[in-house]
């Protein structure tokens, strides 16, 4: 018996260390990928198959946001991670609200529900012009840009997993005499928390996507600002440090989103 346990016990050690052993190799070949980019991008800027003048090149991107760095960079990136987490909460917040809102009341969801498409499909760039007239030109603009474009696939994604909540279980529910309340608080609710941080996941990139709409419109400040800055004065450098440090900041909010995802997943697993 001793020996069967000790048996399995190295199997299992052996497959967690294979595991780990294939996490790393695949973020070495990730990383391996993009430095390789990076020194062809460097070289062709270099030899001249790739205008640097148009598209920039590693070193000189470096040299710029070292330059950034020491001068106004954290000003302009915390003006758009506020902005970004202001839209992405308000929307994340009143999308689960309306929801669960329309979930309750069915006829008004089926009522609702094309609108709902209609405005999920509109660019909503298009509304820029009357957004500002609406708030007001500056952050309020800009964050209501945020809210718009990850409200309604908030409350799409949510409501559409609130309605596919197994019916077994609320009609059981509903034989036990379990109120509406009670139904939506113990099942419909905790059996969609993944499609809840599924939409928080799409949506930390779509209120990145706002904001930075917004910022090309209608701001004094931000990553936005300086793309547009650049371009307007033909400094692709900043333009490509802006483009490269968006990127960044869209990886990590992802990465902090999917950690909650992971925190979420252990707590439901052990109740």
């Amino acid at each position: 018996m001793y020996k069967e346990f000790t048996d399995i016990s190295k199997e299992r050690e052996i497959y967690l260390k294979n595991k780990k052993y294939e996490k790393v190799k695949l973020s070495c070949i990730r990383w391996g990928i993009l430095l390789l980019l990076i020194f062809i991008w460097e070289i062709f800027a270099h030899i001249g198959i790739i205008d640097s003048f148009i598209m920039s090149k590693p070193s000189d991107i470096l040299n710029t946001m070292v330059h950034l760095s020491q001068n106004d960079l954290l000003h302009h990136l915390g003006i758009t991670l506020y902005e970004t987490v202001m839209g992405f909460v308000i929307g994340a917040v009143f999308g689960l609200i309306i929801a669960a809102g329309l979930w309750w009341s069915p006829k008004t969801a089926k009522v609702l529900e094309p609108y709902l498409v209609v405005l999920n499909s509109l660019p909503k760039i298009a509304l820029g012009p009357v957004i500002i007239i609406w708030v007001g030109a500056g952050q309020k603009a800009i964050i209501f840009m945020a809210l718009a474009i990850s409200l309604i696939v908030t409350v799409l994604e949510m409501l559409n997993g609130f309605l596919s909540t197994e019916k077994e279980k609320i009609i059981m529910a509903k034989t036990f005499g379990a109120s509406k309340k009670q139904i939506f608080t113990k099942i419909v609710f905790p059996s969609n928390i993944n499609s809840l941080i599924n939409s928080l996941k799409i949506n930390i990139g779509l209120s990145l996507v706002g904001v930075i709409a917004g910022e090309f419109l209608v701001s004094k400040g931000g990553l936005g600002y300086l793309i547009v800055y650049g371009g307007q004065v033909f400094q692709m450098d900043l333009v490509m440090t802006g483009v490269i440090i968006l990127a960044v900041m869209a990886a990590v909010m992802y990465e902090i989103v999917a950690c909650a995802e992971k925190f979420a997943a252990k707590k439901i697993s052990r109740n």
